[in-house]
């Protein structure tokens, strides 16, 4: 049964989804940007008579929803939307906003495995959940999620080992 907790018994660190995509914000918000002038372009310099002239509304209203969706997912400008919650009852990694929770359950881990930039938690029936750690922002925020691990470990019983840096 879950009890309420705190608000210093919650970690909340964000993510930047950017870190990990195969192009960065900056050059995502450049061709969409763009895409945006040049639809522009379109509407602006064609004749209003024209039969396709539709096609261009259509094309212009795609880029403003794009550029809508790079500006959401990568940004905290309505809120944090990518972030690792550590709680005393679970754990939840959110990837953006048109991604799932991944949540797993404090009693639920048998051991957790933690490298520089991931950590590798096995839960009682087998299952691993891998939370990537190279997309928070700041070092001291990953050191953070480390030692509140290391704390719920002492407090739920289960086994953290750590990788060797040689």
């Amino acid at each position: 049964m879950p009890t309420a907790g705190n608000a210093r018994s919650s970690l909340l660190v964000q993510l930047s989804p950017s870190r990990n995509a195969k192009l960065s914000f900056t050059v995502q918000l450049v061709l969409t940007l763009f895409w945006l002038a040049w639809a522009t372009m379109l509407l602006v310099s064609e004749n209003p008579t024209d039969d396709q002239n539709y096609l261009y509304y259509i094309f212009f209203g795609l880029a403003v929803v794009f550029l809508g969706y790079v500006i959401l997912q990568n940004t905290s400008v309505f809120g944090v939307q990518s972030y690792i919650e550590v709680t005393q009852e679970y754990i939840v990694q959110k990837n953006g906003v048109f991604r799932t929770k991944m949540i797993t359950a404090i009693p639920d881990i048998e051991s957790v495995h933690v490298s520089p930039m991931a950590l590798r938690i096995t839960q009682r029936d087998g299952n691993k959940v891998y939370l990537d750690l190279k997309q928070i922002r700041k070092k001291r925020d990953i050191e953070k999620v480390k030692s509140r691990i290391r704390d719920l470990s002492r407090q739920h019983n289960f086994d953290v080992t750590e990788a060797n840096l040689a």
